[in-house]
């Protein structure tokens, strides 16, 4: 399936640098139980979340997604979770219902209060254009969740 390996343009070495690039990395690694990633740059740790057209064509339409997909959609939104947490100093929790058709939805709570709720479809397609796609929707979530719990703050502090 995504058997080469992408080039990293300079634009791509920037977006490696970004607060949510850098975390996602960091949480798939939290998870990497047999030090598979040991060694490896964070490039070649979030390489497979990337899915150009090229590596998209190649993933047929209907599938269940593997075990190591559905870790990187929750290393994705442990990722948010995280940053939030960082941000408001509020406890985020990620809530992820997936079904093995890999249809769901996922959700990050802060107290009582939803600040991120996505509806997942195809997770065995899961991935995201470029680097600059993979930090702009987790940084979109983030800000998107801050503007919620400064809006709601006595529901997210209960």
């Amino acid at each position: 399936m995504q058997n080469a390996a992408l080039a990293i343009t300079e634009q791509d070495e920037t977006e490696l640098q970004a607060e949510f690039v850098k975390e996602i990395a960091k949480q798939i690694r939290a998870i990497d139980t047999y030090d598979t990633y040991q060694g490896w740059s964070d490039a070649q740790v979030l390489d497979p979340l990337i899915l150009t057209k090229e590596r998209k064509r190649e993933i047929p339409i209907i599938g269940d997604p593997d075990e190591i997909t559905i870790s990187r959609v929750k290393a994705f939104y442990n990722a948010v979770a995280s940053l939030i947490e960082k941000k408001t100093k509020l406890m985020a929790v990620p809530v992820i219902n997936l079904t093995h058709e890999g249809f769901g939805r996922a959700f990050v709570i802060v107290g009582k209060l939803i600040v991120v709720d996505k509806t997942l479809r195809d997770v065995h397609r899961y991935g995201f254009p470029s680097f600059a796609k993979l930090n702009e929707e987790g940084d979109k979530q983030i800000s998107k969740a801050v503007e919620l719990i400064e809006a709601y703050g006595e529901v997210a502090n209960l």
